[in-house]
């Protein structure tokens, strides 16, 4: 989804939606006393499914069985060294030149074929997938739909049951909400939050850990007005920000695992680089 196709695609979709309210994490943090009901986990993953159909009309996936079926692999053994393995998870790549990488909640992660053609082993792949993951764990999309939306949609959501023939119109609202949230990007204390539990999530999985420090880096190093990094920059802390917080979370704690493999010539293969 070329930047411009997909911020069409969020423009057309936000006219279309009221704002929306939700979710259990709340709850957790102790932010609000009182308030609508959580959203179960049946309609975060309806909600990401209709999501995900948005981002697809935006960008179609690649024509490329072995790279979607390598990165489905990769992402799933990552998510059962996560708190949230039973999701439906689904992993695809996009035919895009941007480089950029979305989660919808769910269990729905993209990435798109301009990052990944930036990326030299499976341990990169699994560190950028593993922050995507993360975002999904921590309903970090989920909350911020609640944020920007009436208390009464989602009190609508909560007497409203999901019906086996189609998705109810507050559900289809809410979806469009969730989309517009991917021109604006989320709250950079979450982009840190799923940094630190990404690089957690790969060691865990036996990659090195600073397979997503190395990715971050490749992309500084990148002319930072390119077209093809718009959207990212707009939508995410500064690298140098989100480098220098891995590298104090990360140094000392998980140093030990960084002689844990990266897969560079399984990646290669497939991958075809």
């Amino acid at each position: 989804m070329k930047t411009k196709l997909l911020l069409v695609a969020v423009m057309f979709i936000s006219t279309a939606c009221a704002n929306m309210d939700m979710d259990k994490v709340l709850a957790t943090a102790g932010k609000v006393a009182q308030g609508p009901a959580p959203i179960s986990e049946t309609q975060e993953i309806a909600m990401g499914r209709g999501i995900a159909s948005n981002l697809l009309g935006a960008a179609p996936l690649l024509d490329n069985k072995p790279v979607q079926k390598y990165v489905n692999q990769v992402g799933r053994w990552l998510t059962l060294n996560s708190e949230r393995p039973d999701l439906p998870w689904h992993f695809a790549v996009l035919d895009d030149e941007d480089v950029n990488a979305f989660a919808a909640p769910g269990g729905y992660i993209f990435i798109t074929k301009g990052l990944l053609a930036r990326m030299k082993s499976e341990a990169e792949l699994a560190g950028v997938l593993a922050h995507e993951i993360s975002h999904v764990l921590k309903r970090h999309h989920v909350e911020a739909i609640r944020k920007n939306t009436r208390t009464s949609l989602i009190t609508g959501l909560a007497k409203d049951s999901l019906r086996q023939s189609g998705v109810s119109p507050v559900l289809t609202n809410l979806i469009g909400v969730g989309t517009e949230l991917y021109a604006r990007g989320l709250d950079k204390h979450d982009e840190y939050e799923a940094d630190r539990m990404g690089v957690v999530i790969a060691a865990r999985a036996g990659y090195d850990p600073y397979g997503l420090p190395a990715v971050l880096q490749t992309l500084q190093g990148m002319n930072p007005t390119h077209s093809n990094l718009a959207l990212m920059f707009k939508t995410h802390p500064s690298l140098s920000d989100r480098l220098d917080l891995l590298d104090r979370a990360m140094s000392g704690s998980l140093d030990r695992f960084e002689t844990q493999p990266d897969l560079a010539n399984r990646f290669t293969t497939v991958i075809g680089q």
